[in-house]
C-alpha cells in the first residue's frame, strides 16, 4: 500500500502515517522527495487494512495498492528515477556510464594494465572478480581477499572506483571494506540472504538478472536490497537462457525499455556474457545504449588470450578504445553522453 502526503505535508503528519501503520504491524519506507513524501506500507496484511484507515489522517493526498508482488522498485512507490552514486560516478543520469576490467583479478601486473587501458578508453567505474562462482569446483576460483586488495590498489592508482562480486553472506562485510559497489550475481539473485545482508551494508549493489528469471522476479528480488534501507539499486540485464544455442545468453533488449516503464531504478546491461564472444560484444552494446540503457558492464583483457576466466568474451584494449569512440556516436544520437 502507497500513502501519497500532499505537497508540504508537516514532519508530524508523516509520523501520524508511520505511527497508524507501526500500530497495524506495518513496515514502512519512506521515500522523501523535494515536493512531497511517499509512504510504503509493507506487510502481508495489507490487502486486510481498508484504505480509508489512512486516507483520513490529516496531509495525506492518496491512498493505493499495490498490486504487484514487488513494491519499492515499483514506479508506483517512486516516480522519479534513481541515480546511484558509486564513488562519485553518477548512475541513472543523462550520461552513459562505462564499467571495465577483467572477469577475474589474476595478478597485478593484469589489473594495472587493464585498468590504465579502461580508463584512457573512457571507461569510469573498474570492474574485477575477486570472487568467482563458478560451475565447475576445479576452475579458477579467484583471488578473493588478495583480488580485493589488487582492486583497491588500482582505484588508489588511477582514481577510479571499483565493483567486484559478493558470494556468500559472510563475506558481505569484507567485499565492502574494500570495493565502492557489490555485484549480485545471476546465480544469486535470488539468494535472499545474501541480499538482505548486501542491502544493510550500505554500498551501492548491483544486481543481475538470474539467467532463468522474470522481470518480475528479478524486480520482487532487488525489493530485498531496498527493504534494508538501501536505495542505491542498478539493475544489469546479462542475458537469459532460452532454446538457442548460436550465443551463450539471449540478451532480453526489451527489460530495458520494461523496466523504465515500471521501476525507478536505473539499468545496465552486460553485453560480454549474453554474447559469450567478443566480436558480438560491440553490437550488443550499441543496441543497449539505443534502447535505453543507463550503462554497460564490459570484460576487458589486457591479453584475452592469456585469461584465466572467459577470455572468449573479454574485449582487448585496443578493440574497447574502438567501441567506446562508436558508443559516443550512439550515445549522442538517442540525447546521451559517454
Amino acid at each position: 500500500m502507497i500513502v501519497e502526503m500532499r505537497t508540504g505535508a508537516s514532519r508530524e503528519e508523516i509520523d501520524d502515517v508511520v505511527l497508524k501503520a507501526k500500530s497495524l504491524d506495518l513496515d514502512v519506507q519512506l521515500n522523501l522527495g523535494t515536493d512531497k513524501t511517499v509512504v510504503a506500507l509493507l506487510g502481508s496484511n495489507t490487502g486486510q487494512i481498508p484504505t480509508d484507515v489512512f486516507a483520513v489522517l490529516p496531509g495525506v493526498e492518496n491512498v493505493t495498492r499495490i498490486m504487484k508482488p514487488y513494491k519499492l522498485a515499483s514506479r508506483e512507490f517512486r516516480h522519479r528515477n534513481t541515480v546511484v552514486d558509486c564513488g562519485g560516478v553518477k548512475i541513472g543520469g543523462e550520461k552513459v556510464v562505462v564499467i571495465a576490467g577483467p572477469c577475474a583479478v589474476e595478478n597485478e601486473k593484469q589489473l594495472m594494465l587493464a585498468a590504465e587501458g579502461v580508463k584512457k578508453a573512457g571507461a569510469t567505474i573498474l570492474r574485477g572478480g575477486a570472487f568467482k562462482p563458478r560451475t565447475s569446483p576445479f576452475s579458477f576460483q579467484g583471488l578473493q581477499k588478495k583480488g580485493l586488495e589488487l582492486l583497491a590498489m588500482a582505484r588508489e592508482q588511477f582514481g577510479m572506483p571499483v565493483v567486484t562480486e559478493v558470494v556468500n553472506p559472510q563475506d558481505v562485510r569484507l567485499v565492502s571494506n574494500f570495493a565502492d559497489m557489490l555485484q549480485i550475481g545471476s546465480r544469486n539473485m535470488q539468494n535472499f540472504a545474501l541480499l538482505t545482508d548486501a542491502g544493510k551494508s550500505g554500498r551501492p549493489v548491483v544486481l543481475k538478472r538470474g539467467f532463468s528469471c522474470t522481470i518480475t522476479e528479478w524486480l520482487t528480488a532487488a525489493d530485498y536490497l531496498l527493504a534494508e534501507g538501501n536505495n542505491q539499486v542498478i539493475l544489469c540485464e546479462r542475458g537469459i537462457r532460452t532454446f538457442e544455442d548460436s550465443i551463450r545468453f539471449s540478451l532480453d533488449i526489451s527489460a530495458i525499455p520494461v523496466l523504465k516503464r515500471n521501476s525507478h531504478l536505473p539499468v545496465i546491461v552486460d553485453p560480454s556474457h549474453a554474447a559469450g564472444h567478443y566480436a558480438l560484444v560491440p553490437a550488443i552494446a550499441k543496441a543497449a545504449i539505443a534502447a535505453g540503457a543507463d550503462g554497460l558492464l564490459i570484460e576487458v583483457h589486457p591479453n584475452p588470450k592469456e585469461a584465466l576466466v572467459d577470455g572468449l568474451q573479454s574485449l582487448s584494449i585496443s578493440d574497447f578504445i574502438r567501441l567506446m569512440e562508436e558508443l559516443r556516436t550512439v550515445a549522442a544520437s538517442v540525447g546521451r553522453r559517454l
